[in-house]
């Protein structure tokens, strides 16, 4: 599609709000003051999709000032939230004859709607639908005219997808913050309000009250230790112990001392008696991490000790009775482990009795910046910096990023760059190496658009100026106020007819 010069100066200036730095709303009333003052598109308005449920929320509406999420379409309910859910355009020629059209906001209610037709597209950021853009036009006989129109809303909803984007972000962080502050939320530390943490929260809830053994299944990283914790300070436990073991940071040899516990002079260096862990979190609960790094001699020990809720210290022959619950972790598949003969059946069995699953970090989308900004508060305290956010374009290195190492790695990239940072903000380059921009794919189709339509708008102008000028370079330039030379070489390079030629 060609654009007109009216046109270009529109889309040139929406590109310039949007790239301008000011707060994201304000970005979108003056897109939409622009929408109507210069491209003559009335009541224009930018809905936000809620990245958990797909409802859409109207943010910015031209001329009205509402609050953020008053009104808001169901999946498919009207034209909005049916542009919403299919991603496709949606172009009426008469607003008087269309029976979906809601007027949910009844800024229409004293207009004609005959005269009038709407326009309603998707707002995609990286193909993914984010919001919408709508606005009203007079009403078209012509389809060619309501055709061209159409695709340059379209283009215009390009050039928002990563504003829109953030500004879902932003609002998502909103209510989950208000969610973790609920009283009624269970006793834990764990941020989250993705989907797969909020079947980790439920699961928690089932089987906290019991005395069941749980294991927990997650990548390194991603929490095992604050699910046990929950587990257990939301259970009748709660006034006990909660007794640690890393099972794979005590050597084989000093592993049953350890667990068990044992007598003076057992072994050479056995000076005095010692409290196993079992006896240690007697009446609380017993963590055993990395519990599928425990040795084929050492399991079958453990699983003694829970079918008989007693143990024997290392040099004793006395058993002690232990009222101990269980709660391992693990990043291995027991099951394969099983298989391959490398964890006992039997003991497998005895652990599996409740599982939970905890996502990793880059299955969790928008938990990813909850947690960011939660750690920017925790360290700026701790480390007495000024930070309280970051920026636009960090959040984005860090929605894209694969987080190997989950929340841990997280926590640490946000801890760094709070020391690095000495402003308000933590930026692009107060991140580690590993998640500078050259490791990041930018949003090329933003880009793409944003370059055509300033070199486009740069054409036109430069083409104006030659036209006024009689293709007189000097004369150009002069009017432009820039040099001979730029415009030479502009002109060049847009293929433009000057005097010499």
């Amino acid at each position: 599609m060609t654009y007109s010069y009216e046109e270009l100066q529109a889309l040139y200036k929406i590109a310039k709000i949007i790239t301008s730095g000011r707060e994201i709303r304000d970005q979108f009333k003056k897109v939409l003051d622009i929408l109507s003052e210069d491209l003559g598109m009335k009541r224009g308005m930018i809905s936000i999709l809620d990245l958990s449920t797909g409802e859409v929320w109207l943010d910015v509406i031209q001329g009205v000032d509402i609050p953020p999420a008053m009104i808001s379409y169901r999946p498919g309910e009207g034209i909005t939230g049916k542009v919403a859910q299919t991603g496709r355009t949606v172009a009426v020629a008469n607003l008087g004859k269309e029976i979906h059209f809601l007027d949910r906001t009844g800024i229409r209610k004293h207009l004609n709607r005959s005269e009038l037709a709407f326009l309603c597209v998707p707002i995609k950021y990286q193909e993914k639908v984010v919001g919408v853009l709508s606005a009203d036009t007079v009403s078209k006989k012509d389809e060619n005219n309501l055709e061209r129109e159409l695709n340059l809303l379209t283009a215009v909803a390009d050039l928002l997808g990563k504003s829109v984007y953030v500004r879902a972000i932003e609002e998502e962080n909103l209510r989950l913050k208000r969610i973790i502050a609920d009283p009624r939320r269970p006793k834990t530390n764990i941020i989250g309000r993705s989907k797969g943490i909020q079947d980790v929260l439920r699961l928690i809830d089932q089987v906290a009250p019991s005395n069941m053994t749980v294991l927990i299944y997650g990548e390194t990283g991603t929490g095992k230790e604050l699910v046990a914790k929950a587990i257990h300070e939301n259970s009748p436990r709660a006034a006990g112990p909660l007794v640690r073991v890393n099972c794979a940071a005590i050597p084989e040899s000093l592993l049953e001392s350890e667990l068990f516990g044992h007598e003076k002079g057992a072994f050479t260096g056995a000076f005095t008696r010692r409290r196993g862990r079992f006896e240690e979190a007697h009446g609380g609960t017993l963590f055993l991490d990395e519990v599928g790094e425990l040795p084929l001699g050492a399991q079958a020990k453990l699983l003694r000790v829970l079918q008989e809720r007693e143990l024997e210290p290392l040099g004793s022959s006395k058993t002690v009775k232990v009222d101990v619950r269980i709660i391992a972790a693990t990043n291995r598949d027991l099951h394969k482990e099983v298989d391959s003969g490398k964890f006992r059946a039997d003991l497998y069995y005895r652990l599996n009795a409740f599982t939970i699953h905890i996502p990793p970090l880059r299955d969790r989308g928008a938990d990813i910046l909850l947690l960011a900004e939660y750690f920017i508060s925790k360290y700026s305290q701790e480390l007495q910096k000024p930070v309280k956010r970051m920026s636009p374009a960090v959040a984005e290195i860090l929605l894209n990023y694969h987080w190997p190492g989950n929340v841990r790695e997280l926590e640490n990239t946000i801890e760094r760059a709070v020391l690095m940072s000495t402003g308000d903000t933590i930026e692009v380059y107060h991140l580690p190496p590993t998640l500078q921009p050259q490791n990041i794919t930018p949003s090329e189709k933003t880009f793409g658009i944003l370059k055509s339509m300033v070199e486009a708008y740069e054409r036109s102008i430069i083409m104006e100026a030659l036209k006024a000028s009689n293709g007189n370079i000097s004369k150009a330039a002069r009017l432009l106020q820039t040099t001979r030379r730029i415009i030479q070489y502009k002109a060049a390079k847009y293929g433009l007819k000057t005097e010499s030629q």
